[in-house]
């Protein structure tokens, strides 16, 4: 048993009493100083209390936990509440979960991104268990005059032994209520879990698999209209002259109208390269959508324009004029390791731009009166989303309610809350209640994208064969892919990391696990024509470099540790069986540290038809103690298929500042005949609190792919989409 103070906290408790029937609530201030279903069984209390991240018991035994981050896919709303009833000791079938609003004053971190989450919520949610546990069991102490130490606790009953006494927790909730928040709080050995660790089903299934109203799309008001919205047809571009009398003649047409969305203030999260639109508003989605074809519209270049084929080539440029400002790390003396090297290894990989393609467009709801705003969507920033509305329409920050409903994908896209802002300015002008709905052409053309990335590895090896230098240089447009202290960083001597980014007026943002989704398969092929230049296993080759890091590290700064690393590729290279003869099949591995996990994967190809299958995806992960695993084989295998899809297919490309991909006929996605057959996970097994688990399967899986492929065709794989394979050469060969 862990015990812990809460006096620290204590201003995050705050305990109610119920309006009806004097339940218990305990509300929390989610993260505040805590850094670093089946058939409902019991009866629903008829009146509910708004407070933070909180517990809620009624007087019939119901607990109500209202989940505060947003829900993007990534199963939150089921992982975080079961924290908080393992420590409170209540069966999950008493359990009701519900999304809470938005609340600056009294959510930190409400928001859904880094894949932080659990990884930040871990130690206040257990301490809300924990600390209501506690305030019943005294409250039922203190009814039958004994000492709290003498009761235990579980499935939401008190008991006490020597007596034989009994009660539920709704039997002593409202008499909790008078109970002081105590000032320490002992916490479950993650032994004892029950809850935590197994495997329970989305709280949200069976709605979503029966059709009811949870994400943006669904949301309804009665009046409401429909508003959709019609950008520059290139970057760089603003409106000239506007003809929509064809538009506005057509059936259902309530206005057509010019507006724009730049904040006063911007947030990190105003992202928007086309804050000056057209908004077309109707009655019906159809209505809107034929309007739309009909407007006609003038554009006219505003800023100069970019040759966007030749990004690559920008690209390429910034390598070879990056300065001494653009080192990140260097260790020993790289140049003289290198000059005296038996072999010199240097590859150069790319990576294009990339959509996210959501599975459910972006839209928002929009209520905008004189004095309040109330906004209603799929949005992984809400709060960021509130003050950048605040700034547009002027309007008090107080006056705003952002509600959050269920997404259907977020991949990052959603961070950027344009479309929200775009949903408040269109309500304000036409002075109705309004859903903004964007078509899929909308979003892909609009922005905002996954960089375009270009590195170039260069390592070192000794007439032994041993790794004596390193270096890696890398850009990208508006971002630096560069993880400096990151694998294999601290392993050699002579190590040296070069990182800068260029600009560009099309507008990039993350995309999942940002710059990891492009260096980790990079880093990952590279190391593997390393390790074959040495003459070595690629396993062997990685787990000899961690010893080192191990043994004797390099430097001060490393921000993975070694041991686990090497952990997930022992446990990978277990499982596969690898080095056995495996006839007909390639084989290719990858690990990577990314979002506080480890995680490593190995490939198996065949040939079916003379078409390459994934016919397996082996993985171990390392991500501290698995919440729910459910939701955590969901997510790895999502994860990888993502991965494994993107590098493959996908590919965002540009002439004069304008998409050249438009819908799913020209922007290659993932098919399901193309997913692996199989995906085998293992999880290792330890006490560690956890760690990110929505990112880090992606980036290891874009590696090993390119490896495993290589052993299938004897080809290198430099350059996404690898189905591109006219794009495959060697750009410097070993000398």
């Amino acid at each position: 048993m862990t015990l812990i103070t809460t006096q620290f906290n204590r201003r995050s408790f705050l305990k109610v009493s119920a309006a009806a029937g004097g339940g218990m609530v305990l509300g929390f201030s989610w993260l505040s100083g805590c850094m670093p279903k089946s058939e409902t069984a019991l009866a629903i209390p008829e009146e509910w209390f708004d407070i933070n991240g909180f517990i809620k018991i009624g007087d019939t035994g119901l607990v109500t936990i209202f989940s505060p981050n947003p829900e993007i896919g990534q199963n939150v709303k089921t992982s975080m509440p079961m924290i908080v009833a393992e420590e409170l000791d209540v069966d999950w079938k008493n359990v009701v979960v519900e999304q809470a609003k938005l609340n600056t004053d009294l959510y930190q971190g409400q928001i859904a991104g880094g894949s932080q989450s659990i990884r930040r919520g871990w130690e206040p949610l257990r301490m809300a268990g924990a600390t209501a546990r506690r305030m019943l069991m005294e409250a039922a102490a203190n009814e039958w005059k004994v000492d709290v130490n003498e009761l235990t606790a579980e499935k939401g009953v008190i008991t006490h032994k020597s007596s034989g006494k009994s009660t539920t927790y709704g039997a002593v909730a409202g008499a909790a209520v008078s109970i002081p928040v105590p000032e320490e709080v002992t916490l479950k050995n993650t032994a004892d879990f029950k809850l935590v660790g197994s495997r329970v089903r989305n709280v949200d299934a069976k709605k979503i698999i029966t059709g009811q109203p949870l994400f943006g799309l669904d949301y309804h008001r009665e009046g409401m209209l429909i508003a959709m919205i019609v950008h520059p047809p290139a970057f760089g571009m603003k409106l000239k002259s506007l003809d929509d009398k064809a538009a506005r003649a057509m059936p259902g047409i309530r206005d057509v109208f010019t507006i724009n969305t730049a904040p006063q203030e911007r947030q990190w999260s105003d992202t928007n390269a086309f804050p000056e639109l057209i908004a077309v508003v109707g009655t019906s989605t159809w209505e809107v959508m034929k309007a739309k074809k009909a407007i006609v519209a003038e554009w006219e270049q505003e800023t100069p324009l970019e040759n966007t084929e030749d990004h690559q080539d920008q690209l390429a440029r910034a390598l070879e004029n990056t300065t001494e400002a653009d080192v990140r790390r260097i260790d020993g003396q790289p140049d003289r390791a290198f000059a005296k090297a038996a072999k010199v290894i240097e590859r150069t990989f790319t990576a294009p731009f990339l959509a996210h393609n959501t599975m459910e467009p972006m839209n928002f709801f929009a209520d905008v009166t004189e004095n309040t705003a109330e906004l209603v969507g799929p949005i992984q920033t809400p709060e960021y989303m509130e003050k950048s509305i605040s700034s547009l329409l002027g309007m008090p920050v107080e006056n705003i309610d952002v509600k959050m409903t269920r997404m259907g994908g977020g991949f990052g896209r959603r961070l950027y809350g344009h479309f929200g802002l775009e949903a408040a300015v269109i309500s304000q002008k036409i002075k109705s209640p309004v859903k903004l709905v964007y078509t899929r052409e909308d979003d892909i053309s609009q922005g905002t994208y996954r960089p375009a990335y270009r590195m170039t590895f260069k390592a070192g090896l000794n007439a032994n064969n041993e790794l004596i230098a390193y270096e890696v240089k890398g850009v990208g447009i508006d971002s630096n892919p560069i993880f400096a202290n990151r694998f294999p960083a601290g392993t050699v001597e002579n190590y040296r990391a070069v990182g800068t980014a260029v600009s560009s007026n099309i507008s990039t943002g993350a995309w999942r696990a940002p710059n990891s989704n492009f260096t980790a398969g990079a880093e990952q092929a590279f190391l593997d024509e390393v390790a074959e230049a040495a003459g070595q296993d690629p396993i062997d080759f990685r787990l000899k470099l961690f010893e080192r890091a191990i043994n004797v590290p390099i430097g001060e700064k490393n921000d993975y540790e070694p041991a686990r690393y090497a952990g997930v590729l022992k446990l990978v290279k277990e499982k596969a069986n690898w080095g056995a003869e495996m006839p007909g099949v390639s084989r290719g591995v990858a690990a990577y540290f990314c979002h506080n996990s480890y995680v490593a994967q190995v490939i198996d190809l065949i040939k079916v038809e003379d078409q390459i299958k994934i016919k397996k995806v082996w993985c171990a992960v390392d991500c501290g103690i698995v919440v729910n695993l459910e939701g955590a084989l969901n997510q790895i295998e999502g994860g990888i298929i993502d991965g494994i899809g993107h590098a493959m297919y996908s590919e965002l490309s540009f002439v004069n500042g304008a998409p050249e991909q438009s819908n799913f006929h020209n922007y290659r996605l993932i098919r399901h005949t193309e997913a692996p057959l199989e995906i085998e996970t293992f999880f290792v097994q330890n006490d560690i609190s956890p760690t990110g688990l929505g990112e880090p399967s992606l980036p290891p899986a874009i590696g090993a792919l390119a490896n495993a492929m290589y052993r299938a065709t004897r080809q290198r794989y430099y350059h996404q989409p690898f189905s591109t394979a006219a794009q495959q050469e060697r750009t410097v060969e070993m000398i």
